[in-house]
């Protein structure tokens, strides 16, 4: 679930749920090598609710405030509406108030066999995710920014027979104690423009918080909001939240499962988003990135096509993207 499409209240994690940011010495030091600005004192007033990322104009690797500001969208429970819940997994939409065809999703899910390092692990590690994530097409690193932040390219399936969507992201991510954030918005890279057959989508705001809730447990939330740039059938709006998200959801946890002895046969130290000097990425000025406004790409109007009879009998039972994962091994 690597792209902004791919998409988690839990007892055992209530009390961790419920509890406002802490700022950590780790968060604190991974902030002063980025040059990033310190948090304001306690006397100094909490900002009014979250300030969105590609609420800017510049191209900027997020900050603290950046990720309390995620932190506490995830948390948030005014303004959402329960979609799916069932089996540890829940899943939230939010119609936006400037465009009610633009839509907001969370989805929430239980990990009770899983630490909370190891599915930070997985969603990290782009190896792994082309042996799991069943709607890639292309994914790839381009540059790397910061010790926690870089460019990458992820390109993937749309419930058939929609044009399938690719996007240039700007992702950052930082370790906050036990708990881990990942989240990126859309950017523009000159030697990535659009591609003619795909649909180029636009990532506002999309992530994850992975909350560890005791050593071998812990809850994870995703939480998106993309402009697939098109005007899209309610059936897949719907199709969203009541099939693919959580059929996604429950395909990462599996591949989390799997992941400690997948990785064991390939390159087990190899892990450049804990040790950064590992990483072979070359370094990218923020200036050579500019940020990806929606409407400056092209809409593709799809809100007149129906669902392919191959999906709508795939949704009840196996079809494209079942939950078979032999190939994990």
């Amino acid at each position: 679930m690597g792209g902004p499409w791919k998409v988690a209240s839990a007892s055992a994690a209530a009390s961790t749920l419920s509890e406002p940011p802490r700022r950590t010495q780790e968060s604190q030091t991974r902030t002063r090598a980025l040059g990033l600005p310190m948090e304001q004192s306690a006397a100094s007033p909490e900002p009014p609710g979250p300030r969105p990322v590609l609420g800017r104009d510049s191209v900027q690797v997020p900050d603290d405030q950046d990720f309390r500001s995620f932190r506490s969208e995830c948390e948030a429970e005014a303004g959402w509406n329960l979609t799916y819940s069932k089996a540890g997994v829940s899943v939230w939409v939010q119609a936006v108030e400037m465009d009610r065809t633009l839509h907001k999703i969370k989805c929430r899910m239980e990990c009770r066999d899983v630490p909370a390092e190891t599915l930070y692990d997985v969603l990290h590690d782009i190896e792994y995710r082309k042996k799991w994530d069943s709607n890639v097409i292309e994914t790839f690193d381009i540059a790397r920014l910061t010790v926690n932040a870089d460019v990458g390219y992820y390109s993937w399936r749309c419930p058939k027979p929609l044009k399938n969507r690719d996007v240039i992201t700007l992702r950052s991510w930082l370790p906050m104690g036990t708990d881990y954030i990942i989240m990126n918005y859309s950017v523009k890279h000159p030697k990535y423009p659009p591609r003619k057959d795909l649909v180029r989508a636009v990532s506002i705001q999309t992530g994850y918080l992975i909350q560890s809730t005791g050593p071998k447990s812990c809850v994870i939330t995703y939480l998106a909001q993309v402009d697939p740039k098109g005007s899209l059938p309610k059936w897949v709006v719907n199709k969203s939240s009541q099939f693919l998200a959580p059929k996604a959801m429950k395909k990462m946890y599996k591949a989390c499962v799997k992941y400690p002895e997948w990785k064991q046969k390939h390159q087990p130290h190899f892990k450049p988003w804990l040790h950064p000097e590992q990483s072979s990425l070359p370094s990218l000025a923020l200036s050579e990135l500019s940020v990806q406004h929606a409407d400056s790409l092209e809409n593709i109007d799809e809100s007149a096509v129906a669902e392919s009879r191959e999906d709508r009998t795939g949704s009840a039972g196996g079809g494209e993207g079942s939950d078979d994962d032999t190939s994990l091994t």
